[in-house]
């Protein structure tokens, strides 16, 4: 009986240690195969980790970047505002984008009673009280800031963008390109044949805006040629659309503009311009497209060159903006700021102009 019971005990036993063995061999199993998933899923979590942290960082940037609605103080009214020709595809691409995220503003550009539109007759308005704030591609004179300090107030300049002058002729011309210097000559009427400047034994025909109506300007303020009077040689136009005209038909003329305004146009011809005979950079992005390619691809702003002063004549972009504490002012100053905003500044790169910001 002992004997009997002895070997019930050591079975029992037995068996207990191998459902013991069976135990922890399951636990080991189920460790190593939970070890394994969590091994090959890590990758996984830590790039979803990561992309949701680049998503936050993402979120972060996009909201901290100014847009309109961002902008304050922007007074709820109508007007008036009026100036450069340059800044017509800002004022179709980019006003109008203000005004349908801003709808408590309301601008409307208005064209002077007399004389051609441009930035003159724009800072002329303002100072006479037609408009509200003006757009210029050119910056003030010192007879304007003092006409206005006459009148009571100041004119503030605030740069929003940035263009290049631009000078077009005949595309038929065979001329390699101009110093400033030559350019300057040539409407003085010291240059009068290209082959003074290595083109064909053809007369030159300059071509410009009245100087008290033009846009741009070719004797920068801090030249020692500011103020002088263009040669009697210069036939003057009403518009850049007059000259294109006239270009197209006088194989020996000249025209300077805003490089935005006159690169597109396909009868006309874009010349690189430099500070030296060796070092001249062109307006438009290379290659030159031809007249024949230019209606399915338009030449473009060589918004590099800008960017990094090697292009020698550049238009600044300024709002113009009259300090009197009124609500001139404030429109003035609530228009620039719109257009200096991440958003603004996007817009103006959009509408073929370098942004300054």
């Amino acid at each position: 009986m002992d004997n009997t019971n002895q070997r019930k005990a050591l079975i029992n036993g037995e068996i207990g240690l191998f459902l013991r063995g069976l135990i922890i061999g399951k636990v080991l199993t189920l460790m190593v195969i939970g070890g394994l998933l969590w091994w090959l899923l890590k990758p996984n979590l830590l790039s979803r980790n990561s992309v949701n942290s680049s998503n936050q960082n993402l979120n972060s940037l996009s909201s901290s970047a100014s847009t309109f609605q961002t902008v304050t103080d922007v007074p709820n009214a109508s007007f008036n505002y009026g100036g450069s020709t340059a800044w017509a595809s800002i004022r179709q691409l980019v006003d109008s984008q203000i005004q349908s995220d801003r709808p408590e503003l309301q601008l409307r550009y208005v064209n002077p009673v007399s004389g051609s539109p441009g930035s003159s007759s724009g800072i002329r308005m303002l100072l006479d009280g037609k408009i509200d704030f003006a757009q210029s591609s050119r910056p003030l004179t010192d007879e304007e800031q003092a006409m206005a300090k006459e009148r009571g107030f100041t004119l503030e300049q605030r740069q929003v963008g940035m263009d290049g002058v631009a000078v077009v002729v005949n595309p038929s011309l065979n001329v390699p390109g101009l110093t400033v210097d030559q350019l300057q000559q040539i409407y003085l009427g010291k240059i009068t044949n290209w082959n003074q400047v290595g083109g064909p034994n053809l007369a030159i025909t300059p071509l410009s805006q009245r100087p008290e109506d033009a846009d741009t300007v070719i004797f920068p303020s801090n030249s020692n040629l500011k103020g002088q009077a263009f040669g009697s040689n210069v036939q003057y136009v009403y518009s850049t659309t007059e000259a294109v005209r006239q270009l197209s038909k006088t194989p020996g003329s000249v025209y300077y503009a805003s490089a935005r305004s006159v690169l597109p146009q396909c009868s006309v011809k874009a010349l690189p311009l430099g500070s030296t005979s060796s070092q001249l950079i062109a307006p438009y992005r290379e290659p030159l497209v031809s007249p024949e390619q230019c209606l399915r691809q338009r030449n473009q702003l060589n918004t590099q060159a800008i960017k990094d002063g090697s292009y020698p004549l550049i238009a600044n972009l300024f709002v113009i903006i009259k300090q009197n504490k009124g609500q001139e002012q404030q429109i003035g100053d609530a228009y620039a700021k719109l257009l200096l905003t991440d958003e603004g500044q996007r817009a103006i790169e959009q509408a073929g102009f370098v942004a300054v910001r």
